[in-house]
């Protein structure tokens, strides 16, 4: 990091940092780009959104499915990093909790605004809302991210008027809840017994494990930019905080590697022809440049070794492997979402029907993905002008 140094910021002051011109027209970037999304979201409720994406009645899913699930996954991460420095306030985790969890809220914000804009009729979650049914994944999924955004919403006013025991109690509420809606997310896929690539009780421990690694990558990665544009030095305690989110990037990337071997093993060793088939896609098919390069190479095997080899006290190191873990986790949902639909349910009992469909996202999609990942971003940056204190208040 850059030897200049700066006062400590009080909780509320600006910190002018982030106030420069050029960092102003970065927001402001960000901002347009975000509500460049929403124009297209908006677009494809007027003219349909089977003209602006490529999702098929084979392929419905697409690549805006992935992005949720991916900032979804993350604000999960995030908030269970953020009530393990709260809660136990001993450990080395503390500094970044204030952090953390603001990011927690703006990533699950970036999450609902591509899934409202993928919704072809958004406005039936309100009849959803009005009218549950229990006995769907994806009315308790909304219901518990919903119930999430609130717990933490309050959370962070709370430590803002530093009612720091009330707001911790809804801090532990708020990321059991979000325990909750992430493996219910993960049950959304593992009970469609029609594609068995997602099939079985994995994934929903997978994406707990995945949320962490994401979360701890995340995490390093806009603190490390916080402290690059403040050209300003992190303080003993904020390097041990640092170093302690490395370790558990590195410990959740081991797991997720395991979890990963296994996963594959268990459809080779006794899933079903269509599931091997599936997995396939990913080895040696059409997604396997993806999946080797992107998913293991470039999301697992490099950050493990750039951690391992001293990673865990260079804050460079941790955001070189935080940067290419956040490049593969997003490979990583778009490879399992595409890769269990990619086998049509009835491939083999008609001839017309091809081993593998094909899916590309339209540019539609990806101004759509974009608008979210830049609500995030845009997030990030008011934040760090008008909270930068709050987010290095030792205080609490």
């Amino acid at each position: 990091m850059a030897e200049t140094k700066v006062e400590t910021l009080k909780p509320f002051q600006v910190d002018l940092s982030f106030a420069k011109p050029r960092i102003t027209i970065l927001t402001f970037i960000f901002l347009f780009l975000t509500l460049v999304g929403v124009a297209a979201g908006i677009y494809g409720l007027i003219v349909g959104h089977h003209h602006i994406c490529n999702t098929t009645r084979e392929i419905p899913w697409g690549i805006l499915i992935s992005g949720y699930i991916y900032f979804a996954i993350m604000s999960t991460g995030l908030c269970i990093l953020s009530v393990l420095g709260h809660l136990f306030g001993g450990t080395s985790l503390l500094p970044l909790s204030n952090r953390s969890l603001y990011l927690s809220i703006f990533a699950i914000l970036a999450a609902f605004l591509i899934i409202g804009l993928e919704l072809e009729n958004p406005w039936r979650m309100f009849w959803m809302a009005i009218t549950p049914n229990p006995t769907s994944n994806i009315m308790w999924m909304g219901a518990l991210y919903g119930a999430c955004v609130a717990f933490m919403l309050l959370e962070f006013v709370l430590i803002l008027s530093k009612r720091f025991a009330l707001a911790f109690a809804l801090g532990l509420l708020g990321a059991l809840t979000e325990i909750a809606a992430n493996t219910n997310l993960g049950a959304v896929f593992a009970l469609i017994s029609a594609r068995p690539f997602w099939y079985g009780a994995q994934l929903p421990i997978y994406f707990i494990t995945s949320a962490l690694m994401t979360g701890a990558a995340a995490l390093i990665f806009f603190n490390y930019i916080a402290y690059e544009v403040r050209q300003k030095p992190m303080d003993e305690a904020m390097q041990k905080a640092s170093s302690a989110a490395a370790k558990v990037l590195l410990l959740f990337l081991i797991a997720v590697s395991l979890a990963t071997i296994w996963r594959f093993l268990a459809i080779f060793t006794g899933g079903s022809d269509e599931g091997r088939l599936a997995a396939k896609a990913l080895l040696s098919g059409p997604l396997a440049f993806n999946f080797w390069f992107f998913e293991i190479a470039l999301g697992l095997v490099f950050p493990i070794i750039i951690l391992v080899f001293g990673g865990l006290r260079n804050i460079h190191a941790m955001f070189l492997a935080s940067l290419i873990t956040l490049i593969g986790a997003f490979f990583q949902r778009y490879d399992l979402v595409i890769g269990g639909q990619i086998v049509h349910p009835y491939y083999g009992l008609f001839e017309d029907i091809p081993r593998y469909l094909s899916y590309s996202p339209s540019i539609f999609e990806l101004l759509m993905l974009v608008g979210g990942a830049s609500l995030l971003i845009t997030g990030f940056l008011l934040g760090e002008r008008y909270f930068a204190g709050v987010f290095e208040s030792r205080e609490h």
